[in-house]
């Protein structure tokens, strides 16, 4: 964040970095999945922000992780050990590549954490399968797991935002299973391994083709399919509540825009200012959301993302499949104002607002699997009709 176009863009410090490092580390997000000692040790190793340097000292710790968890394996122990041995390294390789792949140490970290997931994955229960669905001369990539002892189960699709990719949606898998759903993680646009950026037109088509391939499937029911979008990602969900109202059951957005939040007015102080959840502030943010959208500078964001504004695009007032808004009316990052403009338009919506929560809902003393759980209850009721 040197150059002059983006100087406004504000970070937190290295010291204050630090401080969060230490606060949320085995806690909060995006380092719940860690020991707390060893964000002390990252924490204390820092000197700079510099992405490279960040991206190293994460995989150091990592892979030392994957190296004890290999040690296990050889010496044959058994599945849970070795599918949680592999998960621990993979999340400071996650970290490592956070908020996203964009130097070339992060792009290291992030084949790193791709390697570990799939390690770990072979020992999943129930058991992950990486499916993989021609698109355009490409492909698209998902992880399916089908809860054991049910025929034919309804499925959820779900992604995160431009920090939370598919390998980071277990948590939610586990709670899908235990409602007795099936689970298929994708990346949304222009994040992890998808083909197509966010800002491309129709990006949308991707989820469409996944519901195709669905439909094919003899072990999952794809004719009760919901879809569960999260922070920058839940504008799909929204969406596709719309694009495939006849296909859908239900679709939650999960903290998230569809007009106000593309909005200069909304934009411009969110990405300079505020982002208190991002662990480097507004500058971390950015860099995301920029790498999604495929732009260099604040001021070509500002200018593209208008065009994603659901009302603009005149989708509205069409019929919708059952849409549930999720999030804190505190959020700085996506304005909770985008739910009530949903529930002014066309078929009726529901929402959950968090009066006291801020991005996601995320509420102080409250657990996040609260939210998700509320979530989880909501799709399979929609996708047991």
């Amino acid at each position: 964040m040197t150059t002059r176009a983006n100087a406004e863009i504000r970070g937190r410090p290295l010291e204050g970095v630090k401080a969060e490092i230490i606060r949320r580390a085995g806690r909060l997000n995006p380092l719940e999945g860690i020991e707390a000692e060893d964000g002390k040790e990252v924490a204390q190793a820092l000197t700079s922000l510099d992405r490279d340097h960040w991206a190293e000292e994460w995989c150091k710790v990592g892979l030392r992780y994957e190296a004890k968890a290999d040690e296990l394996e050889k010496n044959g122990a058994d599945k849970r050990q070795l599918s949680d041995a592999y998960y621990l390294a993979f999340n400071y390789y996650r970290i490592g590549r956070y908020p996203c792949a964009a130097a070339p140490r992060q792009q290291e970290a992030y084949r790193h954490s791709l390697r570990n997931f799939h390690k770990a994955a072979r020992y999943f229960d129930p058991a992950l399968e990486i499916v993989e669905v021609p698109f355009e001369g490409k492909k698209l990539i998902g992880y399916l797991q089908v809860p054991r002892g049910i025929e034919k189960p309804p499925i959820v699709m779900h992604w995160g935002g431009v920090d939370g990719w598919k390998e980071d949606r277990q948590r939610a898998h586990a709670m899908l299973h235990e409602a007795g759903l099936a689970g298929l993680a994708i990346d949304m646009p222009g994040t992890g391994e998808s083909p197509v950026l966010y800002t491309e037109p129709n990006a949308e088509r991707i989820f469409s083709v996944m519901i195709d391939y669905l439909l094919k499937r003899s072990d999952v029911d794809a004719h009760r399919v919901g879809v569960w979008g999260g922070s920058y990602g839940g504008y799909w969900a929204a969406k596709l509540a719309f694009v495939e109202a006849k296909r859908l059951k239900g679709a939650v957005f999960h903290g998230s825009n569809v007009h106000y939040g593309f909005q200069e007015k909304w934009l411009r102080p969110a990405l300079t200012e505020r982002a208190s959840a991002a662990l480097f502030g507004p500058v971390g943010l950015f860099e995301a959301r920029s790498k999604a959208m495929g732009v260099k500078t604040l001021d070509e964001l500002i200018e593209v993302a208008p065009r994603l504004s659901l009302k603009d695009q005149g989708v509205l007032d069409r019929p919708s499949a059952p849409l549930l808004g999720v999030n804190g009316k505190l959020d700085d990052q996506a304005p909770v104002e985008d739910i009530y403009l949903l529930m002014e338009y066309g078929d009726p919506k529901e929402a959950r607002i968090y009066p006291e929560g801020g991005h996601m809902g995320r509420t102080p003393g409250m657990k996040d699997e609260e939210i998700w759980a509320m979530i989880v209850r909501w799709l399979k009721q929609r996708l047991e009709q």
